[in-house]
């Protein structure tokens, strides 16, 4: 498999960014669902959130490569069994689910910068706090958090029911194109 994108097909740099960031970002949010809802002692909770947040700083650090990567890079072509409401249905959600990948992390930096909580990267760096301490920007920052989560479980969901159109009824070929280890 060509490590670049060509005309017919992803690259393995592509596909590994999409399923590693995919994973990442799937478990975020069971990890971030699960941690608002279930009570834990405070030292569980201290280390759960730290786990999220090194994760949340990952997952940006990823998705600004894979943006550098999708920007440098040339992409498949559309097939030609593909209507024109589907290409622009699939690059809104595309689009969307990329300012998810750089909402959520920030926000979530931005958010326990004005709790008053720095952002540890799994022990071995701490980023700078990107606002002051403010307990009303912090609210606000959470609930943009919160929205965005549930917003991007939305668009994951439209992401999937795509590919499995594309699997199901058109039978085109279309998921192959992202799937590791296939061809077209």
């Amino acid at each position: 498999m060509p490590l670049k994108n060509t005309a017919d097909r992803y690259g393995a740099v592509a596909k590994t960014f999409h399923w590693v960031v995919a994973l990442l970002i799937i478990g975020m949010l069971c990890a971030g669902l699960y941690m608002t809802r279930v009570e834990m002692s405070m030292t569980d909770k201290m280390q759960v959130f730290g786990l999220h947040k090194s994760v949340g700083i990952l997952v940006l650090m990823l998705a600004s490569l894979r943006l550098l990567w999708k920007l440098i890079n040339t992409y498949p072509i559309p097939l030609p069994s593909h209507r024109q409401w589907e290409k622009s249905l699939a690059a809104l959600v595309h689009s969307l689910l990329y300012v998810m990948m750089f909402l959520m992390p920030l926000t979530g930096w931005l958010g326990s910068s004005a709790k008053g909580f720095s952002v540890s990267v799994f022990h071995l760096f701490t980023l700078p706090d990107l606002v002051a301490r403010d307990k009303g920007l912090a609210d606000l920052l959470w609930t943009v958090h919160e929205y965005a989560a549930y917003s991007l479980i939305v668009l994951i969901g439209l992401h999937f029911a795509g590919a499995m159109k594309h699997v199901v009824i058109d039978r085109d070929g279309t998921l192959r194109r992202m799937l590791p280890f296939t061809r077209p």
